[in-house]
């Protein structure tokens, strides 16, 4: 957990030392490091036979959180909008 910790101090102070300048190259590293991730993620998974064999719960379960967290976030947002953002006319 160290090392995680310390190479992500080092990226802010390197990008604080470097933020006058155009890092293009940083934007295209970051995308390509997330495709291989999502790539090895999804290879493992796949190499996985109780995810495969359960991959239906774990579908319905992934579609109920996911309409959940949805349907919750559509909620709050409205509140927030309706008591933060109306006129009130008394």
């Amino acid at each position: 957990m160290i090392i995680v910790i310390g190479l992500m101090v080092c990226g802010i102070v390197l990008g604080y030392i470097f933020r006058e300048r155009n890092l293009k190259f940083v934007h295209k590293g970051i995308n390509y490091a997330i495709y291989l991730l999502l790539f090895l993620l999804g290879l493992s998974v796949g190499a996985n036979d109780d995810i495969m064999n359960n991959l239906e719960t774990i579908g319905y379960d992934a579609l109920l959180i996911t309409l959940g967290a949805a349907g919750g976030s559509v909620l709050c947002a409205w509140a927030v909008y309706k008591f933060f953002f109306t006129a009130t006319s008394k």
